[in-house]
Order: C-alpha cells, then sequence, then structure tokens
C-alpha cells in the first residue's frame, strides 16, 4: 500500500526557510510523478509544484523563483525547498503522487502546517 508522509512544516517569519521532505513507500516512485499541493484556510487546495519521473519541474506562478521541488529515486523522498517566504504561503502542505504522466493524484499524504507571520 503506498504512503506519503510529509515534515518539516513550522512558523517562521516572513523572508524565512522551511524544508519540506515527503517520504514515500509501498510503490516504485522512480515511476511516479510527484507533486506539492496546499491548502490555505477557507480556500480551496491548490497545485504548487511538481516534479515527474522523466525529471520536468513545474511550479505554480506565485512560487517561482522561491520554491524548489527535488526528488531522490534511491530514497524515495521529495522535497520543496521555500525560501522568501510570505504571509500567503500559510496552509497546509500535501505531498501526492501519481502513476499517469498527466491527470489526477492517485496518493495523498496527511500534510504539514506551515505558517508565516508578518
Amino acid at each position: 500500500q503506498v504512503q506519503l508522509a510529509e515534515s518539516g512544516g513550522g512558523l517562521v517569519q516572513a523572508g524565512g526557510s522551511l524544508r519540506l521532505s515527503c517520504a514515500a513507500s509501498g510503490g516504485t516512485f522512480s515511476n511516479y510523478a510527484m507533486g506539492w499541493f496546499r491548502q490555505a484556510p477557507g480556500k480551496q487546495r491548490e497545485w504548487v509544484a511538481s516534479i515527474t519521473s522523466g525529471g520536468i519541474i513545474l511550479y505554480t506562478n506565485s512560487v517561482k523563483g522561491r520554491f524548489t521541488i527535488s526528488g531522490d529515486n534511491t530514497k524515495n523522498l521529495v522535497a520543496l525547498q521555500m525560501n522568501n517566504l510570505k504571509p500567503e504561503d500559510t496552509a497546509v502542505y500535501y505531498c501526492a503522487a501519481r502513476k499517469a504522466p498527466v491527470g489526477s493524484y492517485d496518493y495523498w499524504g496527511q500534510g504539514t502546517q506551515v505558517t508565516v507571520s508578518s
């Protein structure tokens, strides 16, 4: 059974940095596309970044130049380095995985809270 577990969230001041990690188990993740999503209070969940098994990386516009997604297939880990954090980045961040190169995600983690104070 595929399981995803996020870690690394916390409270940080605006301008600070956090590194989120997602540990994956129960599958051959070198063949999966991995993504990070977030959901702020009262808002819908939104896609933040993704990396395919072929190494294609995409970001939502609001985080370009500040966030970096990376994957380590040997350790089944995906990370999201977040720099120059802003209060509007405050949200629960979720890791997700999908088998297909495109389309909806099949598996989700429980989420980790990121709070950015002004």
